[in-house]
């Protein structure tokens, strides 16, 4: 059977970056097998349903990468694959459940299922409506034909439930937890079809993972529980030899190691916990790594080896690395802690093994925010300037705005206090060696300037301290020949006369 896995978001809000690492692993494992990864919308809970969060998941998976083979928007021989578009669909295989003793109407009040809940509560159990109780409550095993049909026929409020045999044993194995058994006696007749005519999760899951072949079912660990009914309903519908291997993913907990990481936390602590910024009327304001300054390759490889180790210590990875390298037995049980300075340190190396063309399509549109207008070939010049200097991208924009602006102020303090009548000379002479460059470029700067150093018999400490000052108006940053190329040969004179003005009066 060729590998077919599914990435099933409901679109009930904004996509946790937990959920993004999910569709990673689904995709880095059809991709491994030359497989297909498929993208479903799991919409049946319209009650939950937030307008807007398809298309916000939809943009998230564009920005890092993961693209589907089917989707809704890339649809292929399976779909349609939003499930409320699939109505038909369930009706018709519950109704066929039902037709073989498999499923049953419930027409249970709220207030009768509520009474239950009291009673069991009294006794000092749970209610669980199964096979311990079933025959005692309102549904079509307790009624006749008749009374069905009529109830039916009435619209009377009611559900269809899954039939579960009691003393039965459902075991199966889970790839990364191994064996994995279930008592059919701790387990509940789920709800398959609500009363709005709408399937539940477990019907409408395992519905479409049969028609959509899918031979992989890879989430997270918050379904395992669930998988006992989802393989009963194979067996019901007489699927078994096509049930779906399954694995279930370990949780992305809080940066201090304790719970599940959540929104809460990502408020709390300033850092982005979803992949895209998203301000939502209702459900208010999501952080996303891409504004937090994030390149998208830097956000796979670090959720990637959340959960999972390729092995030999190896950390950055290429997409195709990944692919290669990806196994579902190499992920862990355990959760993994978010580590946000983790996420920071792949971020820039990403940065620093970027090709400068490449990052300035990526920033161009803040400069241009910033009111910083340059030129193509000098932007790719000033990214390579500050590439290895920055690990965020929203850097470059502040790292180099004294390319744009000359310095106002100068952090000169320490520096003046050396400051005397020879050094003004000196950075006198060297503003008219540099006034002499005829082909002003880095390389011809450099000459100048190091010639300079070598006829007066000085160090370069006697110098470049003013010359940087001068021209950034701080003590440190990256190379000075490339910064006074980009400045240009006017510029670069204008700023260093100012600097030696500032210098002498102060």
């Amino acid at each position: 059977m060729s590998v077919r896995v599914r990435f099933a978001p409901s679109p009930t809000g904004a996509l946790h970056i937990g959920g993004v690492r999910t569709a990673l692993y689904n995709y880095l494992f059809a991709r491994h097998h030359n497989g297909a990864f498929i993208l479903r919308i799991e919409d049946t809970d319209q009650n939950r349903l937030v307008e807007g969060a398809e298309q916000y998941i939809m943009d998230s998976l564009l920005w890092v990468g993961l693209i589907p083979d089917e989707s809704p928007a890339i649809p292929g021989e399976n779909g349609p694959y939003r499930q409320s578009e699939r109505l038909n669909i369930y009706r018709q295989h519950v109704e066929h459940l039902i037709s073989t003793g498999k499923a049953y109407y419930a027409f249970d009040t709220p207030d009768e299922l509520e009474q239950a809940r009291k009673s069991a509560e009294e006794k000092g159990g749970a209610f669980l409506y199964s096979s311990a109780n079933r025959m005692s409550m309102r549904n079509s095993l307790t009624m006749t034909p008749e009374e069905v049909s009529e109830a039916l026929k009435l619209k009377i409020h009611h559900v269809i439930r899954l039939k579960i045999d009691p003393d039965e044993t459902i075991v199966f194995e889970d790839l990364i937890r191994g064996s994995v058994r279930f008592s059919s006696n701790e387990l509940d007749d789920k709800v398959l079809m609500k009363s709005d005519g709408f399937p539940t999760y477990h019907l409408a899951n395992v519905v479409d993972d049969r028609l959509m072949h899918i031979s992989h079912v890879i989430r997270g660990e918050e379904w395992l529980s669930s998988t006992a009914h989802h393989i009963l309903l194979y067996k019901a519908f007489g699927w078994e030899e096509n049930t779906p291997a399954f694995a279930h993913l370990p949780l992305i907990l809080k940066p201090s190691g304790n719970g599940k990481l959540s929104k809460r936390d990502g408020d709390k602590l300033g850092i982005p916990v979803f992949p895209l910024t998203w301000d939502h009327p209702e459900l208010g304001h999501f952080d996303g790594f891409r504004e937090a300054g994030f390149l998208p390759e830097a956000v796979i490889n670090f959720l990637a080896l959340l959960g999972w180790s390729p092995g030999d210590d190896v950390e950055v990875m290429s997409p195709e690395e990944m692919i290669s390298r990806f196994s579902i037995e190499k992920i862990g049980k355990s959760g993994s802690r978010f580590d946000i300075d983790k996420a920071r340190w792949f971020n820039q190396q990403y940065i620093m093994a970027s090709d400068p063309s490449y990052l300035a399509d990526v920033v161009e549109s803040q400069f241009i925010d910033a009111g910083y207008s340059t030129g193509r070939e000098k932007l790719i010049s000033i990214i390579r300037l500050f590439q290895e200097r920055v690990n965020n991208i929203n850097d470059f924009v502040t790292s180099s705005s004294y390319i744009f602006h000359a310095p106002s102020q100068y952090d000169a303090d320490k520096f003046l206090k050396k400051w005397n009548e020879a050094s003004s000379l000196l950075f006198s002479e060297l503003i008219q060696s540099i006034q002499s460059i005829e082909t002003f470029d880095s390389h011809h700067i450099e000459a100048s300037v190091e010639n300079f150093v070598t006829q007066k018999n000085i160090s370069h400490g006697a110098i470049f301290p003013a010359l940087r000052i001068a021209l950034t108006g701080v003590t440190k940053g990256p190379e000075l020949f490339p910064v006074m190329e980009i400045l240009g040969k006017e510029e670069t004179l204008d700023r260093l006369s100012k600097g030696l003005h500032y210098f002498n009066n102060k």
